[in-house]
């Protein structure tokens, strides 16, 4: 986590921001369906930056595309809505020129495992120290409820009227196999439970993956069912990747916690030591550049 982001209160003008989860409200209301995933996203998120007593202009949410990625304009920080699939891209840039930054990119399931599926790989192999945070209804809310990479077997929607033939994707068993060194599973319904994991999430120094059950009460209302059909991790190992795996692939409850956590070293510290052993006082203009090709 960046060192920046908490501070003791001796060093911290108290009256420059409301550190309650309150105060990390925007002006902008969120526009979800009444009943969304979403709301319970955003309320732990809110209680998550407030445990952290995090300063806004020091944490930068970037979004991909889809109802989930207009999460940054209900929430008072940074933001960068991007392009579909494209939210880790600009995340690992926003990371990489300012280290000193909290980065998080958050999107849906169709965002971050269709179309965005190649950067989700490699932004967990490079592991840089940012968070991810997929909403996953198992549908694609915004373009009338066509099924997800998500949706499971024999899903019928306007999109797939004879049922889905494809295997659903497991993301958090992708995560660690892509090599994310954090990687934990929430419920939009316990915004509580959501908000702990956030704030491991965030301070673990790393690529930090959290994948979050949540409805779309317009096209698959699934509240009901992840209630009765979720259930916490039990105690094991965090650092054991095949354990890990296995846990994410249980269906008779599906394991709610964090089922991975290992420190390792991130790109952007590799980064930072590349440029100091290449010198800081060293400046490469474009000239410089170009006239190891003349």
């Amino acid at each position: 986590m960046a060192a920046e982001l908490i501070k003791d209160d001796e060093e911290m003008d108290k009256t420059s921001h409301d550190f309650s989860p309150l105060g990390y409200h925007s002006e902008h209301k969120p526009t979800w369906c009444p009943g969304c995933g979403g709301f319970g996203v955003v309320s732990a998120l809110y209680k998550s930056m407030a445990d952290l007593r995090i300063r806004p202009e020091s944490f930068v949410l970037v979004s991909g595309i889809g109802c989930s990625s207009r999460l940054p304009e209900f929430v008072k920080a940074y933001g960068f809505h991007s392009v579909h699939g494209r939210a880790l891209t600009i995340a690992t840039g926003i990371k990489l020129a300012r280290p000193e930054l909290e980065v998080m990119a958050i999107g849906g399931d169709g965002d971050g495992l269709a179309i965005g599926g190649n950067h989700f790989m490699h932004a967990a192999r490079r592991n840089i120290d940012i968070s991810y945070v997929m909403i996953d209804n198992s549908v694609y809310g915004m373009t009338k409820g066509q099924p997800s990479p998500t949706a499971d077997i024999g899903t019928i929607s306007k999109a797939s009227p004879y049922g889905v033939f494809e295997s659903p994707v497991n993301p958090p068993a992708l995560a660690l196999s892509f090599g994310a060194t954090f990687v934990a599973r929430g419920f939009s319904g316990d915004p509580k439970g959501l908000g702990s994991l956030i704030v491991k999430a965030i301070k673990h120094r790393g690529f930090s993956f959290v994948h979050v059950l949540s409805p779309c009460v317009t096209f698959n209302d699934s509240l009901d069912y992840w209630k009765s059909n979720t259930v916490e991790v039990e105690p094991h190992n965090p650092e054991d990747r095949f354990e890990a795996y296995r846990l994410s692939l249980l269906t008779d409850k599906v394991r709610l916690g964090v089922l991975y956590q290992k420190t390792e070293g991130t790109l952007d510290e590799k980064y930072a030591e590349l440029k100091h052993a290449v010198g800081k006082e060293k400046t490469l203009t474009v000239e410089d550049f170009f006239a190891d090709y003349r």
